[in-house]
Parts: C-alpha cells; sequence; structure tokens
C-alpha cells in the first residue's frame, strides 16, 4: 500500500512541474496577465473538483458544516492561490527547474517543522537524525540546481 501512496505523490509533484509549465504558457497566451492564468487554471480546477465532488456524494452534507468551520481553515484556498501565482509569474523568470528546487526547498523545509511539532493540528511525527541528513542531502541538491553551472565555471577558471 504504501508504494501506491508514494507513487501518487511522485505523480502529484510531477503534476506541479508540468502545472507551472502549462500556466507559464497559458500566461504568456493571456498576454502575460499571471492573475488571469491563475484565475482561469483555479476555474477549471473548481469545475472538475466540483465533478468529482458531485460523483463521489454527500456534498450537500459537507457545504452545510462549511459555516460552522473557524475562519483559518479557509487559508488553504489563500495559499493555494498564492502559490499558482508565484509558479505562473516565476517559472518564466528564473527557470522551472530553479523555482521548482526553491519551492520544493520551501516544502521541505516548513514540512519538517510542521511535521516535528506538531503544528496546524497534525499528528506529530519527529525529525531525526537521518531524516535531517535527508533533508540536508535535498538541500545541497537544490543549491547544485540552483548555483551548480557557476560552480562548475567557477572552478574551471583556476
Amino acid at each position: 500500500m504504501n508504494l501506491i501512496l508514494f507513487l501518487l505523490a511522485f505523480a502529484a509533484g510531477s503534476a506541479i512541474s508540468v502545472q507551472a509549465a502549462v500556466n507559464s504558457q497559458l500566461a504568456g497566451g493571456l498576454g502575460g496577465n499571471v492573475v488571469a492564468a491563475g484565475l482561469v487554471s483555479f476555474a477549471i480546477g473548481t469545475v472538475a473538483l466540483a465533478a468529482i465532488a458531485i460523483g463521489k456524494g454527500g456534498l450537500a452534507a459537507a457545504i452545510a458544516s462549511v459555516p460552522s468551520q473557524p475562519v483559518w481553515r479557509f487559508a488553504g484556498g489563500l495559499l493555494g492561490a498564492g502559490a499558482i501565482f508565484c509558479t505562473v509569474l516565476l517559472a518564466p523568470r528564473i527557470g522551472l527547474a530553479n523555482m521548482l528546487a526553491l519551492v520544493i526547498a520551501g516544502q521541505l523545509l516548513s514540512s519538517l517543522a510542521i511535521d516535528h511539532f506538531g503544528l496546524i493540528g497534525v499528528v506529530t511525527r519527529q525529525v531525526s537524525a537521518i531524516k535531517l541528513a535527508g533533508a540536508a542531502v535535498m538541500l545541497v541538491g537544490v543549491s547544485l540546481t540552483l548555483f551548480g553551472n557557476t560552480l562548475v565555471q567557477a572552478l574551471s577558471k583556476s
């Protein structure tokens, strides 16, 4: 079962890369309007999720419980919109690989803190030394993605 979940997570990560590239192209087709591209992307996603939610059932009961939720629980929509806006804005400016390397670094560091301290009501999962070592290796990889060519050029000149 874990293998299937791991593959699903990998596919989600791949989808984020493709989504950023597609949304950047959409923004270009919309005269460079990154906000309009994000809006169109979210509108299409909303329609798709609505169809899935209707097909799954239980939508009316879920919607009925929306008013009883604390306001902070709706921040996910704002965070998602901000993330999509940033990917559409940044991908053509700093490159898809650089942008996603930094996104992954941000996700990794914040998720380690959220897990370790049980922030936002998630189950606490202690961050072990080996997990920190893995994060350090990933951050070295991010650094090589961002600055590796410059480092190689500097070393080759010396």
